[in-house]
C-alpha cells in the first residue's frame, strides 16, 4: 500500500525520488521521506515528515539534500506506528550503515526485535520495518580495504530468509555509493532500466517518464542495481534471466488534465474506456476473449464459477453473479477473498475460479487465489494492471485496459470490470449454447451503445450535482437496490462512504423491514435504485414505506419514469437500455453523487484519509 522509490546512476537522485513519490501519493499520503548517500563522508542523508508530499517538498525547499546519485523513497500508509516523522520511511539501523524502505508487513518482527535488541541494537520506531534495517546491519561486515556490491546483497540475502510476511525492499548503504539493493516477497515491486541510470519502484507511474524497460521482480527474486546493470537471482543465490517487458503509458493518463481531481477526471473517461473494450472484444458481431485460453468445449464443461475479489471488484462479482447465471445457466458463487480462504473452500473438478483485482496486487485476492490453485483450481482473472501478480499467478487472464486509476475511489476500473463480465458472460452463453441468439444480439447491441449513454449522463451532470449538493447534509445514507441492482446499493454505500466520511449502508431493498427500516428518520437520506425492472412496483412499495417515516429519498429511475416524480422529491434519472444492462449506468450517477457530496463537504476526494489505492497487506 506504501510507494517506494530508488534510484542509482549518474544524475542527482533527490529531483527524481521527490518526482516519483507525487505520482505514487495514491498509494499512501500519511508521512513519506527520502534519503540519499553523501559519497564524501560515507553517510546519509534524511529527510522525513508526516502528512503529504507537499511538506517533505517544503522539507527539502528549506533544508536541501546534499548532491547524490544513489537514493530512495518512500510515502507510507502507516500499518505498525502512528505517521509520525519518526516512523516515517527510511529507517536506518544503529550503526547507520543501513537505509531501507519497505513495503508491506513483517509478521515475525516482536521476535526478530527482541534478538536484535539483546545484541545490542536501539530502536527508535513503532515500525517493523526498522527490523529489516537493523537485521540487514547486523549481517553487513564489508571487508576492510573496501566494500563492495556482493557484500551488501548478502546481507540482504541473510536478512530477508528470516523474514516472515510480505515485504518490497530497498536498500542502500552508506559506504557503497553507486549501489542499490530490492527484495520482493507479496508486495509489487518493479525494476526500470536506463542507460547508466537504474530504476525501482512500487508502480510504473512513477518512472515511465524516465524509461519503458521493466523487469516485474518476482515473489522470493532479489536484485543487486548499479548504474551500469540489473542482477537479478533468487533468495538461495541462483542467478534469473528475468524477462524485460516493454510499457506503453501517456503522460496525460497520470495528469488531471484541467479536471478538479483525479477521480471526476476517471469518471470521464469512461464511455473512451468502454468503447474501447468493445472494438477490441467483440469482432463481427462475436465476443472474442484472447487471454481466457478456454476452449469452447472446456466453457461448455465448466460445473461451477467461484468468484474471489475486494471492495469495489467484489461488488462487481456480485453483479456478475447475476449475469453468469442468467445468460449461461451456471450457478455461480462470489466470496469476499479474505474470507475465502479461511473457510474450507469445496473446490471440485471443472470449477472455475474468476479472482478480480483492480491493481492485481491485493493481497486478500491473491492469497484466496493461492489456495483455490493449491485445490485444484482453474483461475481466470480479471485485471487492469499488465504484469501483476494476479496475472502472473492466474492461468488466464482478461485485462480490463481502463489505465491508470489514481484517485483511491475506483470509478473506471469498477465499469471495466462490469463490462468484462458482461462480454464473458455472453461468451459462456454462447459456448454452452445456453444464451437465446437474439437476446445476444440485443445485449451486444445495448453494450456497444453504453458509451453514448455514458455521455449523455455526463452532460447532465450538473442536475446531479444539484440533487448531490441538497442533500450532502444528512449525516447517514442508506442505499437500496434490488436483483442485479442490490449490488449497485452496495457499491454506491462504499464510494460516498470511501470519499466523503458519512456512513452509508447498502441493502437489498427487500430486507429493509428485517431492521434498517428502524433507521429511517427526518434526518437520514436513502438513495433508491429504481430503474424500469421486474422489481419496479417493488420499489416503489419501498419508496413509500420510507417516505411514511419521513425519509428523504433520492430516486435513480429510467427516462421517461413519471410515476416515480410522485414518490421521490429527487430523481436522477438514466437513459433506457436492456435492463440486464443497468447496473452499468446505475454506477455513473452513483459515483457523482459521493463526487459532489464530497467536494461540497471539503473532503479530499482523491485521497480520503486512512486509504490506499492498491491494498497490498492483509
Amino acid at each position: 500500500m506504501c510507494g517506494i522509490i530508488g534510484y542509482v546512476g549518474d544524475k542527482q537522485a533527490a529531483p527524481f525520488l521527490l518526482a516519483g513519490l507525487k505520482r505514487l501519493e495514491y498509494r499512501g499520503y500519511d508521512s513519506s521521506g527520502i534519503g540519499i548517500v553523501d559519497a564524501r563522508t560515507k553517510s546519509f542523508d534524511v529527510r522525513k515528515i508526516n502528512g503529504k508530499i507537499a511538506n517533505l517538498e517544503n522539507l527539502i525547499h528549506s533544508q536541501p539534500l546534499c548532491e547524490s546519485s544513489t537514493g530512495i523513497s518512500h510515502t507510507r500508509w502507516a500499518t505498525h506506528g502512528a505517521p509520525t516523522r519518526i516512523n516515517a520511511h527510511p529507517h536506518v539501523d544503529t550503526r547507520k550503515n543501513i537505509l531501507v524502505v519497505h513495503n508491506g508487513i513483517i509478521e515475525n518482527y516482536e521476535s526478530l526485535r527482541e534478538k536484535l535488541q539483546s545484541r545490542g541494537h536501539r530502536f527508535v520506531s513503532q515500525t517493523d520495518t526498522e527490523v529489516v534495517a537493523q537485521l540487514i546491519g547486523e549481517y553487513y561486515h564489508p571487508s576492510r580495504s573496501s566494500a563492495k556490491p556482493e557484500d551488501l546483497l548478502a546481507a540482504v540475502r541473510k536478512a530477508v530468509k528470516q523474514l516472515k510476511g510480505a515485504f518490497a525492499l530497498g536498500v542502500i548503504a552508506a559506504d557503497q555509493p553507486g549501489v542499490l539493493v530490492a527484495a520482493r516477497v507479496g508486495s509489487p515491486l518493479i525494476i526500470g532500466l536506463g542507460r547508466g541510470e537504474q530504476f525501482i519502484a512500487s508502480d510504473v507511474p512513477a518512472i515511465f517518464q524516465h524509461t519503458k524497460k521493466i523487469i516485474y521482480l518476482k515473489d522470493g527474486q532479489m536484485a543487486l542495481l548499479t548504474p551500469q546493470c540489473v542482477q537479478v537471482s533468487s533468495f538461495d543465490g541462483h542467478k534469473v534471466q528475468p524477462k524485460v517487458d516493454t510499457v506503453n503509458l501517456q503522460i496525460d493518463a497520470v495528469q488531471k488534465q484541467g479536471f478538479a481531481h483525479f477521480m471526476l477526471k476517471e469518471i470521464h473517461e469512461q464511455p473512451q474506456v468502454l468503447k474501447q473494450m468493445f472494438q477490441s472484444r467483440v469482432k463481427h458481431g462475436a465476443v472474442v476473449l484472447s487471454g481466457i485460453h478456454l476452449t469452447d468445449q472446456q466453457l461448455k464443461n465448466i460445473k461451477r464459477i467461484l468468484i474471489v475479489a475486494c471492495g469495489t471488484a467484489y461488488h462487481a462479482g456480485m453483479v456478475g453473479k447475476y449475469i453468469i447465471e442468467s445468460l449461461a445457466n451456471v450457478p455461480v458463487s462470489v466470496d469476499v477473498s479474505s474470507e475465502f480462504r479461511y473457510r474450507n473452500p469445496i473446490i471440485h473438478q471443472n470449477d472455475l475460479v474468476i479472482a478480480i483485482s483492480q491493481s492485481g496486487e491485493t493481497a486478500d485476492t491473491l492469497a484466496a487465489v493461492k489456495e483455490a490453485k493449491a485445490r485444484g483450481a482453474k483461475i481466470l482473472a480479471i485485471c487492469n494492471v499488465v504484469g501483476s501478480s494476479l496475472a502472473r499467478e492466474a492461468d488466464a487472464i482478461l485485462y480490463t485496459h481502463a489505465g491508470p486509476e489514481i484517485g483511491v475511489a475506483s470509478t473506471k476500473a469498477y465499469t471495466a470490470q462490469l463490462y468484462m463480465l458482461y462480454l464473458l458472460s455472453l461468451k459462456l452463453g454462447m459456448a454452452r449454447k445456453q444464451l437465446n441468439p437474439q437476446l445476444g444480439r440485443k445485449l451486444l447491441k445495448g453494450l456497444k451503445h453504453i458509451p453514448v449513454l455514458y455521455a449523455k449522463i455526463l452532460s447532465e451532470k450538473g442536475s446531479i450535482a444539484h440533487i448531490a449538493r441538497a442533500n450532502s447534509h444528512f449525516g447517514s445514507f442508506l442505499f437500496l437496490g434490488r436483483n442485479i441492482n442490490y449490488p449497485s446499493a452496495l457499491e454506491g454505500a462504499l464510494k460516498l462512504k470511501e470519499i466523503s466520511y458519512i456512513p452509508a449502508e447498502g441493502y437489498a431493498a427487500g430486507e429493509m423491514k428485517h431492521g434498517p427500516i428502524a433507521l429511517i428518520d427526518e434526518y437520514r437520506a436513502v438513495v433508491c435504485i429504481a430503474p424500469e425492472s421486474d422489481t419496479y412496483e417493488k420499489m416503489i412499495s419501498n419508496i413509500q414505506e420510507i417516505r411514511s417515516r419521513k425519509g428523504k429519498v433520492i430516486a435513480i429511475a429510467t427516462d421517461g419514469d413519471t410515476t416515480i416524480k410522485r414518490h421521490a422529491p429527487h430523481v436522477i434519472y438514466i437513459p433506457q437500455t436492456e435492463k440486464l444492462l443497468t447496473p452499468l449506468l446505475v454506477a455513473l450517477p452513483l459515483q457523482l453523487v459521493a463526487y459532489y457530496i464530497s467536494v461540497k463537504r471539503g473532503c479530499d476526494v482523491d485521497q480520503p484519509r486512512n486509504l490506499a489505492k492498491s491494498v497490498t497487506v492483509e
